[in-house]
């Protein structure tokens, strides 16, 4: 192996552990950060050496307890993360110009497979019970998770073969953190997890202030791909952290930085300050109203504001407000209950419409229409029979476009879509005093769609015997 000649070499500081492995990783480390080796020649020998290192060492000692120093191996090894990802970095912009982007590819594709090839250990190490892996993990996610965000994106600084190995080190990250989304890696895979938002932020925010954030084209990139992952109820915690650097960016003089911006502020919106959180303050706002039985019940400030939603979601086309408004449109029925036979007509025709407009592979419109549609139902029953053709007809035909989708929809979606459609069926069913399976027994003797027919047989199946009681 290489060694650096240099005098810094023989002292190294004493919290650093003081095994042989660990003082060839600090050499190494030493040859990337001291000033006599900026060079690139030198910095890719180094980086050469601390591959063969790595190769050549076994999990038992890769991953020695800290206990006997003050940091140990997992605090060393995070900090060789954190300076190979600075090497892969790409350059400061210059007027406008990518001057050295070409060379970035390359670096990626090297680091990123170290990365792999450490992550790999990790997994080992975890598999053999090594006690010290957890605490080499804590500090190996966050820069790791930066770098593959960084070059797995599509960016001038990119190449097919570094998103590649970018996009396999992302994947191999969540599988050692055993995460099943990026989502999850962040905020937690469930409410009592601590997921690692935080740190990424805390990782991101030297670079993301007015001086700084400049500096390296990729951060802004990394800070809104991450950001877009953290929704509500998560996001509303993290304000003070994801407010700033966003304004910061929608600030620039630049349309594309604008730009940028502007959709991290829209997501931030949407799932910190506005609809759901609404429905929150909603009872707060209206202690005073008090409903006397002698009288018609007072329109409220949700009443107001579901028709506000209604008259905007009719004439929507672009299907990223469509789904935004669809998401929230289920929680305002729910909060209304049986005051949502108001509005009837309204969902009605939106209800119907959104459920003829196919939204993409993860369907989530569609979807969540259906999980109002239910809502409704079961809130305004009493309502339903004299709805019950143009209903049965929508839902019908959205069983049978769905069955025959030749689109790349993944078969878990459409089998929700089904399910949640057969449902609805069902429900109608009930409040239609068992009409609904008699209009569909003639439907059954002249289909030969398999889905269809199973979907069919559900809803005569589910409503043999059981009639419907009102709740």
């Amino acid at each position: 192996m290489r060694r650096s000649s240099s005098p810094q070499d023989s002292s190294l500081p004493e919290e650093w552990p003081s095994s042989a492995l660990g003082q060839a990783f600090s050499q190494i480390l030493h040859r990337f950060t001291s000033q006599e080796s900026l060079r690139d020649k030198e910095r890719n020998a180094a980086l050469r050496d601390l591959s063969a290192l790595m190769e050549g060492t076994d999990c038992d000692r890769l991953f020695e307890g800290s206990g006997t120093s003050l940091r140990g191996m997992p605090e060393m090894l995070g900090q060789v993360v954190k300076v190979l990802g600075k090497y892969a970095a790409p350059p400061k912009e210059q007027e406008g110009k990518s001057a050295g982007y070409s060379e970035v590819a390359e670096k990626a594709a090297a680091v990123g497979l170290l990365f792999l090839n450490l992550l790999r250990k990790v997994e080992a190490a975890k598999n053999l019970v090594y006690p010290a892996w957890k605490t080499s993990l804590r500090h190996l996610a966050g820069p790791v998770y930066i770098f593959a965000i960084t070059h797995s994106l599509e960016q001038p600084w990119t190449s097919p073969r570094s998103q590649d190995v970018a996009g396999d080190v992302l994947a191999l990250l969540l599988q050692v953190t055993e995460c099943s989304s990026v989502a999850g890696f962040l905020h937690g895979e469930n409410e009592d997890e601590k997921g690692r938002f935080i740190v990424i932020m805390e990782l991101l925010k030297p670079d993301l202030n007015k001086e700084s954030w400049k500096n390296n084209p990729a951060t802004k990139h990394v800070f809104s791909q991450t950001l877009q992952q953290v929704t509500r109820p998560w996001l509303n915690q993290h304000l003070e952290r994801v407010l700033p650097p966003s304004l910061l960016i929608s600030d620039d003089y630049q349309t594309e930085n604008k730009i940028l911006g502007v959709h991290c502020l829209h997501h931030i919106v949407l799932n910190v300050a506005v609809l759901l959180c609404l429905l929150d303050l909603f009872p707060v706002l209206e202690k005073a109203l008090h409903w006397k039985g002698d009288a018609a019940r007072p329109r409220t400030r949700c009443d107001e504001t579901l028709q506000l939603i209604l008259t905007h979601m009719e004439p929507e086309h672009r299907l990223l407000l469509r789904r935004t408004y669809a998401r929230n449109l289920p929680a305002f029925v729910r909060r209304l209950g049986i005051l949502s036979v108001r509005h009837l007509k309204r969902l009605e025709r939106v209800i119907i419409g959104y459920l003829e407009v196919y939204d993409g592979p993860e369907e989530e419109a569609r979807l969540q229409i259906l999980e109002t549609l239910k809502l409704l139902m079961q809130y305004t029953w009493p309502r339903v029979p004299c709805r019950l053709v143009v209903l049965l007809k929508a839902l019908l035909k959205l069983i049978c476009d769905v069955a025959r989708d030749p689109s790349l929809t993944p078969e878990p979606v459409k089998s929700a879509l089904l399910e949640a459609a057969t449902e609805c069926l069902i429900l109608l069913d009930h409040c239609s005093q068992g009409q609904v399976k008699g209009l569909l027994a003639k439907i059954s003797q002249s289909c030969e769609d398999s889905k269809v027919l199973n979907c069919i047989r559900k809803v005569q199946q589910a409503s043999e015997g059981a009639p419907y009681d009102g709740t």
